[in-house]
Order: structure tokens, then C-alpha cells, then sequence
């Protein structure tokens, strides 16, 4: 008899606290929250998910105030580590000519040092209480231990399951390119639902083709593939129909965590039944809500504004 599934999703990976500045060349910021599978579980949340986040934070007010803002999003907080040692990440976002420039403070973080031992706690009950986990590049290019520790409830969820979910998020700042394409390419032979952009998966592949792209990514293992395309929308392929999804035309203020509020809803429409084509018109209408506000998680919408979009 299969298992009841108590969360519709589930991510591991690192939060941080965001620090975005308000207006180029000021220094006035904002403060607010990111790491893209934080992002992510709260997009799902708001979209109507019930959810789980699995990391480990510092024993400070920036660890307290993520743990507050997850417990006022209706997030399960049960497999969130305290480090009395280890800090919470910040970052900051600049802006300017180029766009908006990221400055991590990251190193030894709390959930850099997550173990796939510690996983044998409340965070593997909550994988295989799950629908989908959902994990990223950064999940696993944070530290080795953290690549190993992705991994491993990759294939926890497997085992229970779950359906396996992979963003990209390819940050050569993080670790070296072939030992992106290494680890990536293992994390897809894992993964149900892959979600790259295409210029994540045009510098992992070496082509920009978004045909052969979906193509490498099926034949590496992923039965469903949303390939991103910012403005431009999305390409969805469940492996035999492929479908182009249009952008929607909005003034864009920060694009800051647009690719997790697309995750997040994507993934909440799958667990409640959707297609993976009508999810991905959801999530794109989502994400064209969310660049119309500052940070990464502020503007992440209820399911309300993306209807009237659509």
C-alpha cells in the first residue's frame, strides 16, 4: 500500500537573509529574504501548497527571522537545524548598467555544513512524507558535503516514491564548471522534473539550441523538463508533446528569485493534479507577477493575481 503523502512539497538547500538596494550607486537597502529553495517553498506555499524546508541555520536573528518568516508562511519548520556555532547566510543585490549584481557572505554557513547524517533526522520523515522534493545547484554547490547530503534525499525520495525536483542554478562563483557538469549530471539521473534556464543549460551543454536542450536533458535522465526563458516564457517537454509558453509583457523592477517563484508554483500546481503544461503557464504568469517587485520573496504572489493574469 503506498504511503500518505503529507506535504505536496518539500526543499532542501540554503536560506539566506537579503540585503537589496534600493536605488543604484544609494546606500540605502532593503532588507528581505532569499536562497532559492527558500524562495521556492514559500512561492509553493503561497500557492496553495502544504510544505516542509529542510536546512540548517545559524543561532542568530537572521537564523530566528527565517525561522519566523517560514512559520508566518505556513511552512513546516520541524527539519530546520540550529547551529550554535555556524552563521546564517547573507547576501546583497546591487544595481545597475549590467542589471543586479549579487555579493554572497555564504562561506561556513550553517547550511553549508549539513551532512547526509544529519538527514537520518525529521528531514528524511519529511522527504518520504512528501509529493515532490525539490532541490538546486546551489543546494549542492554550497560545500561537498552539502552536494553529498542533495544526493543523498535525492535518492531517499526516490525510494518513497516522491517525485525528484532539480533547479539548475548554476553559480560558477560556487565551484568550477566541470565540477558543475559532473554533479549536475548525476543530480538529473535522479530527477523527475527538471528546471534549467536556458543560459544555465546552454553553458552546461556548450549549445543554446533549446530543442537539443531538451533532448540532453531527457536522455540524462529527466522525464519532464521546463526549460526557463525569463521574459521570454518557458518551454515545457514531458519527453513526446512540447509546448512554448509565452512571456507576459510587464514593467520589470527586480528580477531577483523570479526563477524559484516559477519553481514553487510550478511544483504546487503538479502536486494538485495539474498537467505539466498548465503548470507551467501558471508559474510563468507567477513569475511575470513577481519581477514587478523589489527582493525575492516580498512579491512572490497568492494564487488571486496569477487568475487574473491568466
Amino acid at each position: 500500500m503506498a504511503m500518505s503523502k503529507h506535504f505536496d512539497v518539500v526543499a532542501l538547500g540554503e536560506p539566506m537573509v537579503e540585503f537589496n538596494q534600493t536605488s543604484p550607486g544609494q546606500p540605502q537597502y532593503l532588507q528581505g529574504f532569499g536562497g532559492d529553495t527558500s524562495n521556492a517553498i514559500i512561492a509553493a506555499a503561497r500557492a496553495g501548497a502544504s510544505t516542509a524546508y529542510l536546512s540548517r541555520v545559524g543561532d542568530d536573528s537572521f537564523g530566528r527571522s527565517l525561522l519566523e518568516l517560514w512559520r508566518s508562511e505556513g511552512v513546516d519548520t520541524r527539519a530546520i537545524d540550529i547551529d550554535p556555532q555556524a552563521p546564517t547566510g547573507i547576501y546583497f543585490v546591487t544595481h545597475g548598467a549590467q542589471g543586479h549584481e549579487f555579493s554572497y557572505r555564504r562561506a561556513g554557513s550553517a547550511a553549508s555544513l549539513m551532512t547526509p547524517q544529519w538527514l537520518d533526522g525529521p528531514a528524511a520523515g519529511a522527504i518520504r512524507g512528501a509529493k515532490i522534493l525539490h532541490v538546486s545547484g546551489i543546494s549542492m554547490a554550497i560545500s561537498a558535503c552539502a552536494c553529498d547530503t542533495a544526493m543523498a534525499a535525492m535518492r531517499i525520495a526516490r525510494e518513497a516514491g516522491a517525485l525528484v525536483s532539480l533547479d539548475s542554478n548554476l553559480r560558477l562563483k560556487l565551484w568550477p564548471l566541470e565540477h558543475a557538469r559532473d554533479a549536475i549530471g548525476k543530480a538529473i539521473a535522479l530527477t523527475d522534473v527538471f528546471l534549467p534556464s536556458l543560459e544555465d543549460l546552454a553553458t552546461l551543454v556548450g549549445n543554446s539550441d533549446p530543442r537539443l536542450l531538451l533532448d540532453w536533458s531527457h536522455a540524462a535522465g529527466a522525464s519532464r523538463v521546463v526549460l526557463k526563458l525569463g521574459a521570454d516564457g518557458a518551454i515545457a517537454s514531458d519527453g513526446k508533446r512540447v509546448e512554448r509558453i509565452p512571456g507576459h509583457r510587464v514593467p520589470m523592477t527586480d528580477a531577483t528569485g523570479a526563477g524559484d517563484c516559477f519553481c514553487g508554483n510550478l511544483l504546487a500546481r503538479l502536486a494538485a493534479g495539474d498537467s505539466l503544461f498548465d503548470a507551467a503557464r501558471w508559474a510563468n504568469a507567477a513569475a511575470a507577477i513577481a519581477v514587478q517587485g523589489f527582493g525575492a520573496v516580498a512579491p512572490l504572489p497568492r494564487p488571486d493575481r496569477v487568475r487574473a493574469l491568466l
